[in-house]
């Protein structure tokens, strides 16, 4: 353990802990009821362990890299493990803001656990320069197809259920909603016959295009390409009013990636779309699968570089790699991804392709000054 200990009421301690080296975690106990507190509140809040990250993701995410600092902190009460918080810390852009992420035994709630574990948090962040937190809580969609009064976002579109305890606790500490992302699933494999039809419509509008793919490393010859475009997933995806600069992304960036990855038992699948006249990469989607959860597959980013819009590259990568997914993961059941309120574009593709939704994401942010 390290420094950053503090003493809370009626016996309370929270504390930073070491991140394993071994993505087993064997050598960690710490770590593993860290990573116990995640797996019990997924069941809890979901039924099953779909939206949580295995032992060895969590290991490897956590560890940080050079992009990013990440620490895990443990709270016990008495020397029982009650509850932890997390801190992100962005190392090459973004470096005045910080994510925070509380959470608390569901025994143990409603004590002010939660307040003095986002207090540390934003204590420690403040100390590293930071003013602006930001904290992102999923939950089921049931609420809010059930027609509960929601919260609408600041500067986003949609909304969250005033009432659910994430929304008391985030107004309670001064943080306001900026965005709503759509939780949405797809059935697994999708008919041949509907993925077809929408196949060849794209190829129709994308005369001029042409598809390839990769699975789990770029080629060397692409991945300076892959990388600009990699860039462009933090300045051209809807953000709201969260106003965070964007990322700079290279060929180590993308290798990084792609270890950190592999390391944690994750492959990947990548469809591109390439402009024939110029051999530009006008367009890309990534999916990921976890051996160790073999049932769902993560729809991760999708993009069409501006001046190569209006072409149906979205929707021909995505069939692309939807194919692809069935021949690498045929025990895969469902595919799951996550899309800004706002970004009706993207959605209209996932509605198309047979996605529905399942799940919100609130997206939080506390500025000071």
């Amino acid at each position: 353990m390290t420094s950053s200990n503090i003493s809370g009421p009626s016996g309370l301690t929270v504390e930073r802990i070491r991140v394993p080296t071994s993505p087993d975690a064997a050598d960690a106990p710490d770590f593993q009821a860290f990573h116990q507190l995640n797996v019990v509140h997924a069941m809890e809040l979901w039924g099953n362990l779909d939206r949580c990250a295995t032992l060895a993701e969590a290991v490897l995410f956590w560890q940080g890299n050079e992009y990013e600092e990440r620490q895990v902190h443990l709270a016990r009460l008495d020397g029982e493990v009650v509850g932890c918080g997390t801190l992100t810390l962005p190392l090459s852009e973004n470096t005045t803001t910080a994510g925070v992420d509380v959470l608390v035994d569901a025994p143990f709630r409603r004590r002010g656990f939660g307040s003095r574990i986002l207090a540390l948090l934003e204590e420690l962040a403040s100390g590293r320069g930071r003013v602006s937190f930001d904290a992102y809580c999923g939950e089921p969609i049931a609420p809010v197809d059930a027609g509960v009064e929601l919260l609408e976002a600041k500067s986003g579109s949609g909304g969250v259920p005033l009432d659910a305890a994430s929304t008391r606790f985030a107004l309670r500490h001064g943080y306001s909603l900026e965005q709503v992302e759509t939780n949405s699933t797809l059935a697994f494999p999708v008919s041949g016959e509907s993925l077809g039809v929408l196949e060849a419509e794209a190829l129709r509008r994308s005369a001029g295009y042409s598809v390839l793919g990769w699975k789990s490393r770029c080629p060397d010859h692409l991945v300076g390409a892959f990388a600009s475009l990699k860039g462009l997933m933090s300045t051209e995806v809807p953000i709201a009013g969260l106003g965070w600069e964007g990322e700079v992304w290279d060929a180590a960036r993308v290798r990084r990636e792609e270890a950190t990855w592999q390391a944690s038992g994750v492959e990947s699948a990548v469809c591109a779309a390439r402009h024939d006249a110029t051999g530009e990469l006008a367009a890309y989607t990534v999916l990921t699968h976890r051996e160790e959860a073999p049932a769902v597959i993560y729809q991760e980013d999708t993009l069409v570089a501006p001046g190569h819009r209006g072409h149906g590259l979205g929707m021909l990568v995505k069939t692309g790699n939807l194919r692809r997914a069935q021949e690498l993961w045929p025990d895969a059941t469902s595919v799951m991804t996550w899309n800004a309120v706002e970004n009706q574009h993207m959605l209209a593709i996932n509605i198309a392709l047979g996605f529905k939704p399942s799940g919100f994401e609130g997206e939080w942010q506390k500025r000071l000054g």
